[in-house]
């Protein structure tokens, strides 16, 4: 009888790539899952199913037949949730009680906890009916946010102003939506870049923490997309302790246990730091990978290993070996897809670059984290290259269509 591990990874996107190398590293047999068999995961997957990853019981059915001694989502935020179901039906390690999983994932009941146990938090409220928005106006301090409760990347996310174009905004979000429901919170004007990027816990205790700049694209179709990330970060070190904190003091209060998390932060013009999203998976846009190269803390092994019960090793805190940048490329607008142009004087800078598509392929707008064609990973030696370079992105680097 077999002893090899068998885990089961719920997406298909190119970001479980590095999951499957690290699991095959370590003799666990993968199997992907999903809905969408051309994904590309499922070519390098040993096996794959299909399922819906937001069927928590057919893919919980899936599991016991597999007989699977793991489960996990992985940069893939509609199946998290599913993935702490299966795993506490079925016994399997995991990263917290299906209950707390559930808090994080739903953007309302989030804000809720946040509140009810004190955390900095600007004024939000969950809906699952329009009219009762309309109805709150009041409750906001104006601009407002409006997103899906349940949705990543990005979509279905937009700024309003005026509470005239309140219900369109919410239409849209309600749209990218598997629940039916939506988040209205107080903008929050941020003081230079918030953060987004992965943190690692280890029977509970942060033991890896991680802040970044987050940029973004004001010429793409959806400002509110990630175009960009540099390591170190613009929070301010004592904000930066602030937020470890709580953070910690947030994993306590959901009796969390060993996993990666995905994290989003502020720093606010009001002078105050904030918790925006945790979510208990690898973010996308390949932030773990980042933070390998960046510090040498493999955070994708460890999380493969957490999914199946073996201990983790070496997540611990490291500092930035240099100053590192991700990113995203993309085109502001749809049309074809030409050739990647990039400046000489960066180039000795580039330590990977990863282009997913080829000339003559279609592309779209950059409306959503979907829309992105590939990655670029630079270093530089002194935080002021980096800033001079990410700060205007489009002289060093261009998506040329034809």
């Amino acid at each position: 009888m077999s002893t090899q591990k068998k885990l089961l990874l719920l997406g298909g996107s190119r970001y479980l790539l590095p999951v499957i190398e690290a699991a095959k590293k370590l003799g666990i047999y993968t199997i992907s899952c999903d809905y969408l068999p051309d994904n590309i995961a499922h070519k390098y997957s040993d096996e794959y199913r299909n399922v819906s990853i937001i069927d928590k019981e057919a893919v919980l059915a899936a599991a016991r037949e597999l007989q699977v001694d793991g489960v996990m989502s992985f940069a893939c935020d509609p199946g998290v949730v599913t993935a702490a179901y299966v795993a506490e039906k079925m016994g399997l390690p995991s990263c917290g009680s299906y209950e707390s999983v559930c808090i994080l994932q739903n953007k309302g009941l989030f804000r809720q906890f946040l509140t009810e146990h004190g955390f900095t938090v600007p004024a939000a409220k969950g809906y699952t009916h329009i009219e009762d928005a309309l109805n709150d106006t009041e409750l906001f301090h104006w601009p407002v946010i409006v997103k899906p409760t349940d949705s990543a990347g990005s979509k279905g996310v937009t700024r309003v102003d005026d509470p005239a174009a309140l219900e369109e905004s919410i239409r849209y979000a309600l749209s990218f939506s598997h629940c039916d429901e939506f988040i209205i919170e107080d903008f929050i004007e941020k003081k230079g870049f918030s953060s987004d990027t992965d943190c690692f816990s280890v029977d509970g205790k942060l033991q890896f923490v991680s802040f970044s700049s987050q940029r973004f694209d004001e010429s793409a179709e959806n400002p509110y997309t990630p175009s960009a990330y540099s390591w170190p970060a613009s929070i301010s070190p004592a904000h930066q302790q602030e937020l470890t904190g709580e953070l910690q003091r947030l994993l306590t209060l959901l009796h969390m246990g060993t996993s990666i998390y995905n994290v989003e932060t502020r720093e606010g013009t009001d002078g105050r730091a904030y918790i925006m999203e945790v979510s208990p998976r690898g973010g996308g846009n390949r932030l773990a990978e980042m933070l390998r190269y960046a510090t040498g803390v493999d955070l994708v092994t460890n999380a493969v290993r957490a999914a199946v019960g073996l201990p983790t090793e070496g997540v611990v805190q490291k500092p930035y070996n240099g100053c590192w940048a991700e990113i995203i490329l993309h085109s502001d607008t749809a049309g074809v897809f030409d050739r990647l142009w990039i400046a000489e004087e960066i180039r000795s800078n580039i330590v990977e670059e990863d282009l997913w598509i080829a000339p003559g392929t279609k592309v779209g707008g950059f409306s959503a984290a979907n829309e992105a064609v590939g990655t670029l990973v630079l270093k530089f030696e002194t935080e002021e290259q980096l800033q001079r370079v990410m700060n205007d992105v489009p002289r060093y680097v261009k998506v040329q269509l034809k």
